[in-house]
């Protein structure tokens, strides 16, 4: 679990940064960039849970949504993270936690928050 809580740290807080902005600047671009990184982080997820099948799109479902689908998608990549070989601290999986901490670092700070 240690490897994993700056993820989770990282998404929670991103989540709820985005949760507390207002419309205007969720449609100024903060919306966008949380969606974009739940998509990444879903197909991360996907990727390790189901190999070999083509990853499933996260919907865009809206502005004041999108916190909520970082937070699933986070939570899920950690899922993921732990049930991989080795756990989330084997090498692969420790690298793709320490990746998807810096994949939410620059989206905080392409958010603006």
């Amino acid at each position: 679990m240690d490897d994993v809580t700056p993820l989770l740290t990282a998404v929670d807080r991103l989540a709820d940064r985005l949760r507390i902005l207002p419309q205007s600047r969720l449609r100024a671009g903060a919306a966008a960039e949380g969606l974009a990184l739940a998509r990444e982080l879903s197909v991360r997820a996907q990727r390790l849970e189901e190999p070999g099948t083509p990853p499933r799109i996260m919907p865009d479902a809206g502005l004041f949504v999108v916190a909520d689908q970082v937070a699933v998608a986070g939570h899920d990549l950690v899922h993921a993270l732990e049930r991989a070989p080795g756990g989330a601290g084997g090498g692969d999986a420790a690298r793709g936690a320490a990746e998807a901490v810096a994949l939410v670092a620059g989206a905080t700070g392409r958010c603006g928050v």
